[in-house]
């Protein structure tokens, strides 16, 4: 039956209920993989802080990232684990809305950060002489600052705007108050709403890609001049793990966000969520980790 959300104060999300059989498998593994994520990216966080040799904009960055993969995935896990324990999940409409505006936060911030590594990168290899003169601690830092007013201001409008319409739904088919699954609870036309999430997810998602995508033309049509195949390699390796790392966000988040209502599907949008949730913040510091000799000499220290 419809109710108006304006009378009532809690959602209900439903989580994983089609398959509530494999709920106990699916903590155990949740729970693995989130305390496997805290630790890589901490012990990132920690390697980088303590090495004088990788006090680099570049390293920088990458601590950066760890710190909002930790935070992003915060957001999240707690309530899935809560949802696999007991089933359905109580949540005010508080407690959802802050829970929309810290994932939107943090999702587009290193949406931004992503971009932010790549002009790290083209500054790097495009101009190294200018580089160092460029790229210094003040800059990095107004960059990264950057990234968390973008993440502040897409969460604040979007979350204002969502929870200003009326609802005729209170069960979230979801494990936390994603976007999608909240427009379905949305009264009459939901047209408006959608064009808002295609307008936040071109700024918040394009906009940076574009970025991305001129920087890596740039940096690579300078390694194809350089003479030296030693120097296309030592110059393309330090952008391969920010390559991957981008692939898996951006080719998750866009699969998300830049399509419409009409090809919504509960099930598809709850295995992508976990994706680049769960799954893509644990693979950014092995990806970093394993591809980098500075970070793994670091770590044999």
């Amino acid at each position: 039956f419809s109710v108006n959300l304006s009378e009532v104060s809690e959602f209900r999300l439903l989580g994983f209920s089609e398959v509530s059989h494999f709920h106990p498998l699916l903590f155990v593994v949740l729970f693995s993989l989130y305390i496997l994520t805290l630790i890589a990216n901490t012990v990132t966080a920690l390697i980088i802080n303590g090495d004088n040799t990788l006090h680099t904009p570049m390293y920088f960055f990458l601590t950066q990232l760890s710190c909002l993969d930790i935070c992003y995935l915060s957001v999240i896990v707690p309530k899935i684990l809560e949802n696999l324990m007991v089933g359905t999940v109580i949540i005010s409409k508080t407690g959802c809305a802050m829970q929309m505006f810290f994932f939107l936060f943090f999702g587009v911030a290193e949406c931004f950060l992503l971009a932010a590594m790549s002009f790290d990168r083209y500054m790097a290899i495009c101009y190294p002489l200018h580089y160092t003169i460029i790229m210094t601690s003040s800059v990095c830092k107004s960059l990264v600052a950057g990234t968390y007013i973008c993440g502040t201001a897409v969460g604040l409008v979007h979350t204002i705007i969502t929870f200003s319409l009326p609802f005729c739904g209170l069960a979230i088919n979801h494990f936390f108050c994603e976007i999608q699954p909240l427009l379905e609870l949305l009264c009459g036309n939901t047209s408006p709403s959608e064009i808002q999430v295609i307008v936040v997810a071109v700024f918040a998602i394009v906009t940076p890609f574009v970025l991305i995508i001129y920087s890596y033309i740039c940096i690579i049509s300078t390694i194809v001049k350089m003479s030296s195949a030693e120097s296309q390699q030592k110059s393309f390796s330090t952008c391969s793990s920010h390559l991957l790392v981008v692939t898996l966000f951006y080719g998750t988040a866009s699969s998300m966000y830049l399509w419409p209502k009409s090809s919504y599907s509960a099930t598809v949008d709850k295995m992508l969520s976990l994706s680049y949730s769960v799954v893509t913040p644990l693979l950014n510091p092995i990806i970093y980790s394993l591809r980098n000799e500075e970070v793994k000499g670091a770590m044999r220290k």
